[in-house]
């Protein structure tokens, strides 16, 4: 069961990294995998036990994924320091304009519900 589910994922990533490599070289190959995957299991109606038993083994493993990231910013802290202000603008930035486009679209999909409920 785990091999099937295994295989299943790794499938999809071959599919997607093919796609990459002929028509999207602006998407990574294992993104473009996932969304297959996600397609395939939204037109399915649900996930079966074997991509379910190979998912659930690999997310025991999540933790180690963020291993590297943590030594790198351990490792370049002082690089990081340099630029802590362009950092934190970028981030603030961001999250404003991350907020404005939330509250936008919040303030659409309040609308649209209201036009709902007014219909007969």
């Amino acid at each position: 069961m785990l091999l099937r589910g295994l295989t299943w994922l790794v499938l999809f990533q071959l599919i997607g990294s093919g796609l990459n490599a002929l028509f999207l070289s602006m998407l990574p190959g294992p993104i473009i995998g996932l969304v297959l995957l996600f397609l395939y299991l939204l037109v399915r109606g649900e996930v079966g036990e074997p991509l379910s038993l190979a998912a659930g083994s690999l997310l025991r493993y999540l933790p180690l994924l963020l291993v590297p990231p943590a030594v790198g910013v351990m490792v370049y802290a002082q690089a990081i320091w340099e630029d802590v202000w362009a950092i934190v603008g970028t981030l603030v930035l961001s999250l404003f304009a991350a907020f404005i486009f939330c509250g936008w679209l919040m303030q659409r999909l309040i609308d649209r519900q209201g036009r709902r409920g007014e219909e007969p």
